[in-house]
């Protein structure tokens, strides 16, 4: 190719790469937000950003509907009452543990120690308006949902059916009643115990008597015979002990009441998720506790088939005492 047709510019037909004019970056930002020549809007014209909407709206739609899908089916093998895991495959296992109330302040949400000065009304307000909660759902039924009609006075030999559920009345259990401030303000405090649910499970009893555990306290033994010898039908309790830790705190605690009995009736079980249910409860009057000392207590249940394990809390719960 010639040099004069390369210098040539009035060659019309020539074809050649020529440098986009140089701009500032101001400039280049306009242009991306809007080019008035193409009409386009950040790159892109309002026939391209059309069919990329349309494209991603049917896209995202469908993945969407895919996933409505997978969840109406996932929902319709679910029963609302009954988990889909129960017993040996639950997580929770077949040991149920105990749980204590009062419950610390909201700001100290793990501690397990229950402090306070028994003349000062300010100082244990915390711990009855604790148990006040607490205890509301039992002593006022139309708090939980569906209880009501079905609402059983049980007994050993008067086990609810399917539709009903066991009362539990706590109003009468004096000296740890509300209207007594569960007795706080004269310094020998009522705790309360519960039972964890368990769907389905079924408490072995100690029915034989001659084969209780050797390391069960002796009192509890000695209670469970007397038991025995006043109707044998209430040997189907899960029975609760209370303790201290140590022969130091056994010293200290002092005397021990249990309140409306030394455990859970039989009758309560097996929990089935009913409408209306609530877990039975008791009260532990500490009578005489020791003032101004630590005390460590541990609390037990006892069914043959309830393990007892202190590092995960199993079968047992843990919580200290100290009144000033």
């Amino acid at each position: 190719m010639s040099k004069d047709f390369l210098n040539n510019t009035d060659n019309v037909g020539f074809v050649g790469n020529f440098r986009p004019p140089e701009r500032s970056a101001s400039e280049a930002l306009k242009l991306f937000l809007y080019n008035g020549e193409t009409g386009a809007v950040f790159g892109r014209t309002g026939g391209s950003w059309a069919k990329i909407g349309l494209f991603y709206l049917i896209f995202y739609g469908g993945l969407a509907a895919l996933f409505a899908v997978c969840l109406w089916v996932f929902h319709q093998t679910l029963d609302p009452r009954i988990p889909t895991c129960k017993l040996d495959g639950s997580l929770i296992g077949t040991s149920p543990g105990l749980g204590f109330r009062p419950s610390p302040p909201d700001d100290n949400v793990e501690s397990t120690l229950i402090w306070y000065k028994g003349t000062d009304p300010e100082q244990y307000e915390h711990w009855t308006e604790s148990l006040k909660e607490f205890l509301k759902v039992y002593r006022m039924p139309g708090l939980t949902p569906g209880r009501g009609q079905n609402i059983y006075n049980c007994d050993y030999d008067r086990p609810p059916n399917e539709n009903q559920v066991c009362d539990v009345d706590v109003k009468n259990w004096f000296p740890c009643t509300q209207e007594n401030h569960f007795n706080y303000h004269k310094s020998a405090p009522c705790v309360f115990i519960k039972l964890n649910k368990i769907y389905d499970w079924i408490p072995d009893y100690y029915n034989d008597t001659n084969h209780l555990p050797e390391k069960m306290p002796k009192q509890l033994k000695d209670h469970i015979l007397e038991q025995k010898q006043i109707n044998p039908q209430l040997l189907k309790t899960i029975w609760v002990s209370c303790e201290g830790e140590s022969p130091a705190d056994i010293e200290n605690v002092g005397p021990i009441k249990y309140l409306p009995r030394q455990g859970f009736p039989g009758y309560f079980y097996p929990y089935k998720n009913s409408e209306g249910y609530l877990s039975p409860v008791m009260a532990i009057h500490f009578e005489r506790p020791r003032p101004g000392i630590l005390i460590n207590i541990e609390c037990k249940a006892w069914a043959r088939n309830i393990v007892h394990d202190r590092q995960e809390r199993v079968g047992m719960v843990h919580f200290e005492l100290m009144i000033d």
